[in-house]
């Protein structure tokens, strides 16, 4: 009798804290901000598509968040559309004070562990003009092979990047951010650039468009600076739709990067369109 109270007691727990999840990111997205000192925020994701965006978790937020990129539309059918190649990320994010988030993640995309901070700087409001927010993130990289190179140190498979995310939402509908990054590679294979440049420096530009009370198209452009002439890749974009729902955000895009990580997309984009989705579920 009591196991049978125990269980009863716990599924009531479970409801009650996915009733309230659910009410709580509808009640942001019907009222779009409960401070009325401060403007309307400028995105309801934590990214536009594969870029950061000036997003931030509430103190207390717990996300989970399921990135998957499939392979290139062009293969067709052979590939089932890219359905066969599948890079998936899994994400667990959470916010331990006011303006700071801290998150842990796994992409297969050379089954590369991750670890990122954000930081919200200033937020807009009718005396500053711009969400600014700093983004930080370590990634390291477990399917370097050690006989391709023998050399190979334990810091070698780490790369990082450093974002200054800079938003404003000039109207009800539309958002624009800006994105000035840094990239740190420590690795480069030099049997597919054509010269090493282990220090690269980005612009991102994001966008996003307000269709409905629930629905959103956005965009997104990453400008690599410092890639050399002959480099295999191309700069990232992305672009799609999002669809907001109690408790959970789905993006669909297309893109041109399979890696969601940020040294992934920015300095790596391989260039043939691909179909993606992240799903975000707030607790």
């Amino acid at each position: 009798m009591l196991k049978k109270h125990l269980l009863i007691f716990c599924a009531s727990l479970f409801v009650l804290s996915n009733v309230t999840a659910q009410d709580d990111l509808l009640s942001e997205l019907d009222d779009d901000s409960v401070d009325t000192s401060y403007e309307l925020p400028a995105f309801k994701a934590m990214k536009i598509g594969n870029l950061q965006s000036t997003k931030m978790a509430d103190k207390g937020d717990f996300y989970l968040i399921v990135s998957h990129r499939f392979g290139a539309l062009k293969e067709g059918f052979d590939t089932f559309l890219g359905l066969d190649e599948a890079n998936t990320k899994i994400q667990l994010l959470y916010s331990f004070w006011e303006g700071v988030q801290f998150s842990l993640s796994r992409e297969s995309y050379n089954r590369t562990f991750a670890a990122s901070a954000k930081v919200r700087l200033a937020r807009q409001s009718s005396k500053m003009p711009f969400n600014i927010v700093g983004y930080t993130t370590i990634n390291r990289n477990t399917l370097i092979d050690e006989t391709i190179f023998p050399a190979l140190e334990s810091n070698d498979r780490n790369s990082y990047a450093t974002q200054l995310l800079v938003s404003r939402r000039f109207s009800e509908n539309f958002s624009f951010q800006i994105a000035p990054t840094y990239v740190r590679e420590n690795l480069q294979n030099l049997n597919v650039l054509p010269e090493a440049n282990h220090n690269q420096f980005a612009m991102g530009f994001g966008g996003r468009y307000k269709i409905s009370k629930r629905m959103s198209l956005n965009a997104e452009y990453v400008y690599n600076m410092s890639r050399p002439d002959g480099s295999p890749f191309d700069n990232s974009y992305a672009f799609g739709l999002d669809i907001e729902t109690g408790g959970h955000v789905f993006q669909l895009l297309f893109t041109n990067a399979q890696s969601t990580n940020e040294p992934g997309f920015i300095n790596n984009a391989e260039g043939d369109i691909l179909f993606g989705f992240n799903i975000v579920r707030v607790f």
